[in-house]
């Protein structure tokens, strides 16, 4: 587990890290509740066959704005190197910006994509993935909160920076399985197992969905009722939907003023139809939009 401080120990391996094809990347921020958060360390692990921490690389950036700069501009908008982090977004904010890095992946993202049959969880959080996916145990976050600007930081906070990397390259292996687990190739896909699938479940589906409705307005009706906005499981929250609508012959009024008024507007069927033969004489741009629907067949058994 190297640990690096001194500018120049940075920028040399950061030169290293251009190699590379993937790094998973990690980052504790100092006074992150506070107005004015500070990137503490840059966590760098680019072997994720490591379990030891041996390959991890901490690159200790609180007080060397400079190695962030560079950090950033050679590995960061590097399109080359596939960046993997847990919550993008968040590190990110450190790192570059979303809209300026290049090649990263989010296994959060990734996670949220697999189907809730095959990742049944309640929350994608790491040590949640990390002890599921993984089956990581005795896995401790309270450091996340810890104070990340105090020098030298304790042994405990080392050992959570590692892990966090190994945590990270664990569960993006173990997502990347189950990604082509659910995502195979079409042209080979067996029609005929999943249809057998499809129809086992059908009915069973039907029944929960149309009892999970039913009790939906059960209960924003019971405690609209009871004048209960909220439990320990529910929040009822009402919305209003406001349409503003003109006729059309108001907005001809105002272009005959003189105002500027240029924007396409969506022909339904029914205004199609008022239209008749005079549509033949708009200028018209026709966008056609093509989807797939499966539609079960009629059965013998069914009649």
């Amino acid at each position: 587990m190297p640990y690096l401080d001194s500018l120049s120990e940075i920028r040399k391996f950061i030169t290293e890290c251009t190699k590379a094809e993937i790094l998973w990347l990690d980052t504790e921020v100092a006074d992150f509740r506070t107005k004015t958060p500070k990137l503490s360390l840059i966590q760098v692990l680019d072997d994720p066959n490591d379990m030891s921490g041996e390959r991890i690389f901490i690159l200790d950036v609180l007080e060397q704005p400079d190695a962030v700069k560079d950090f950033i501009s050679s590995i960061m908008i590097n399109e080359n190197i596939e960046k993997v982090f847990h919550n993008a977004n968040y590190d990110l904010k450190y790192l570059g910006s979303s809209k300026k890095a290049k090649n990263v992946t989010c296994t959060l993202e990734m996670a949220k994509k697999i189907p809730y049959h095959i990742l049944p969880l309640r929350d994608y959080k790491l040590q949640t993935l990390a002890r599921e996916l993984c089956n990581f145990d005795d896995i401790d976050k309270e450091l996340q909160t810890s104070d990340w600007g105090r020098r030298p930081l304790s042994d405990d906070q080392i050992e959570y920076a590692i892990l966090d990397c190994i945590y990270l390259a664990q569960i993006h292996q173990a997502l990347l399985e189950l990604n082509e687990e659910v995502s195979p190739d079409p042209q080979t896909d067996d029609i005929v197992s999943l249809t057998t699938r499809y129809k086992q479940i059908e009915d069973q589906y039907k029944i929960l969905n149309s009892e999970y409705e039913h009790l939906q307005e059960r209960l924003k009706k019971a405690m609209q009722a009871q004048n209960i906005t909220e439990t320990s499981d529910f929040k009822l929250s009402s919305y209003e939907r406001t349409t503003v609508k003109v006729p059309l012959g108001e907005l001809v009024k105002l272009v005959e003023q003189g105002i500027e008024i240029d924007f396409p507007i969506t022909l339904t069927k029914e205004i199609q139809k008022n239209l008749g033969e005079n549509l033949e004489q708009l200028n018209v741009d026709i966008e056609t939009i093509a989807s797939l629907r499966l539609n079960p067949k009629k059965n013998e058994d069914d009649f």
